[in-house]
């Protein structure tokens, strides 16, 4: 390959992970063209990108991007799977997609999150994070519980008051009180 035509390769492949900080890292080889467009499809309809690139011309790509460590050590060919609502739900996508018999021949090499190269262990660690939804609703029940807590505690005794008025009242009137 001459390297007027590894300069091109280099600045499309830059030019396409521009914004990309965090990545799945993939192999694909092995994969027959039908399980390839179904894993590219799937992936698609869960907003996620697969890109298929050159080790060493993505490393040449991503030179000083959060990316680069992803491709340290790296050879031949990967998949780079990327985009979605955040970092965690794409690995928890890519674990349930390792699971199906048709994708038994992708085999996972790690990725890389907020700079830090992870391996295909941690990768699963990480796909049993919760994701941003998750992570929201725990801190929204942190944020409530307290005003929750004092609210039953100042309609506590309202509600104390209430019960001994209404057995003073079927007291005098004869008649329970309707509830």
């Amino acid at each position: 390959m001459s390297k007027t035509l590894k300069h091109l390769i280099t600045q499309d492949i830059k030019k396409r992970l521009t914004g990309v900080s965090d990545a799945y890292l993939v192999n694909v080889i092995g994969l027959n063209s039908s399980n390839t467009y179904s894993l590219r499809r799937e992936l698609k309809q869960k907003g996620f990108s697969l890109l298929v690139v050159k080790s060493s011309l993505a490393r040449r790509a991503t030179e000083g991007t959060s990316l680069a460590p992803a491709f340290d050590g790296g050879d031949g060919s990967l998949a780079v799977i990327f985009g979605g609502d955040d970092f965690i739900s794409l690995a928890k996508e890519m674990v349930a997609i390792h699971r199906k018999p048709e994708f038994e021949k992708v085999e996972p090499r790690g990725g890389v999150m907020d700079g830090e190269k992870l391996s295909a262990e941690k990768m699963k660690e990480v796909a049993k994070w919760p994701n941003r939804v998750g992570q929201i609703s725990l801190l929204l029940g942190q944020i409530l519980s307290p005003g929750a807590n004092l609210l039953s505690q100042i309609n506590q005794p309202g509600g104390a008051l209430l019960s001994q008025v209404k057995k003073i009242s079927e007291k005098e009137g004869g008649e329970p009180a309707a509830s």
